[in-house]
């Protein structure tokens, strides 16, 4: 049956074209969404960390950010280190294994804080590669969830604050506030403007020579003036400076300050026998009869006061009796008149007689 024989054979063809054509779209779909090359050999290194932080099979493995293979499994490896809790599996081509020295570390990382996870391996200093099979150390994963959750907070204060800078725009653009009424109020605005014409008067008015300011800053006279005045002060200061007059004495003579010192010296002395009770100074700051003594003095002294203010006695008559005081004020007064008298006509009291017996 030749008839039935093409069609088996066309089935096969149609078959065999099929299963080429699956072949060479697999082929495609990897050649355009990873990193393996076919035709090249490939070799399983490993490395372990505390978390796996989000980390897909199938994601980049880079050595310094250059792409050099992909995740090939992460599982658990049922340690009880808690450094060692995840075994990820990185496949490699069997040339890139001599550019990644031994010391190397792997670490997750990210292009953002958002972005998709990847392994990258920073490379070492030893001169000796990493093998197939063998261990990369790994830098913990922590770090990276911390700056995730910073990430988070930081963009949570920046809504924060975007919404206070927003609330405030709206404040301004009403017309609330000072920076509102400055934009919106023309009273405002007007007194501003004013206030910004009399600087500017001012301003014009200390570019002449009117004013004291402007004076000061115009005229060659007053500049003059305060400089011959600081020559004064300058030619003062050089001569404190070279020992004239007695301040410049003081601090430049040896001699003067060797008696302030001295006299310095005596001052302290002094101060010191005051306070140990020597000399009349010092007994009536220290000895307590003297100062008994002075207050016994002092109450008889009131009580003489009090005698006086009272009227006993002659002083307390005199300051108290007002009889007393006229006839004082009489006898003085008459004493006056006589003394008049006696310089107008001094033959009147002074009368000689001579007799001869």
């Amino acid at each position: 049956m030749p008839g039935q024989s093409r069609v088996s054979w066309a089935k096969l063809r149609v078959g065999i074209l099929v299963i080429a054509g699956m072949l060479v779209l697999a082929v495609v779909i990897v050649l355009i969404t990873g990193n393996t090359h076919l035709f090249e050999s490939q070799s399983k290194i490993y490395t372990y960390m505390n978390d796996a932080a989000a980390l897909q099979v199938g994601a980049p493995v880079n050595l310094d950010g250059i792409p050099i293979g992909k995740v090939s499994a992460i599982v658990l490896s049922g340690s009880k280190d808690p450094t060692r809790l995840v075994r990820i599996e990185m496949q490699v081509p069997d040339k890139n294994f001599a550019q990644i020295p031994l010391d190397s570390v792997s670490a997750i990382s990210s292009a953002n804080v958002l972005g998709t996870k990847y392994i990258n391996i920073k490379s070492g200093k030893s001169d000796s590669p990493v093998r197939a099979g063998q261990e990369i150390p790994s830098l913990n994963t922590a770090g990276y969830e911390d700056v995730v959750q910073q990430g988070y907070a930081i963009l949570t204060s920046l809504q924060g604050i975007v919404t206070r800078v927003d609330k405030i725009v709206g404040l301004v653009e009403g017309g609330q506030g000072s920076i509102g009424k400055l934009l919106v109020d023309e009273t405002l605005y007007n007194k501003v403007v004013a206030v910004v014409d009399q600087v500017q008067r001012l301003a014009n008015i200390i570019s002449t020579d009117q004013g004291t300011i402007g004076k000061l800053i115009n005229s060659p006279e007053m500049y003059n003036d305060i400089r011959a005045s600081l020559q004064k002060v300058d030619t003062l200061v050089q001569g404190l400076e070279d020992g004239q007059g007695t301040a410049g004495k003081l601090l430049k003579d040896p001699a003067l300050y060797d008696e302030f010192q001295k006299t310095t010296v005596e001052i302290h002395k002094i101060v010191t026998d005051l306070n140990e009770g020597k000399g009349t100074a010092g007994k009536l700051l220290k000895s307590e009869d003297l100062s008994n003594q002075l207050h016994d003095t002092i109450a008889r002294i009131d009580v003489l006061l009090d005698k006086v203010n009272s009227g006993q006695g002659t002083l307390g008559q005199l300051l108290v009796n007002p009889q007393l005081y006229d006839n004082l004020a009489g006898a003085t007064h008459e004493m006056n008149g006589l003394m008049k008298d006696f310089r107008a006509n001094p033959k009147k009291f002074l009368r000689i007689k001579l007799a001869i017996f």
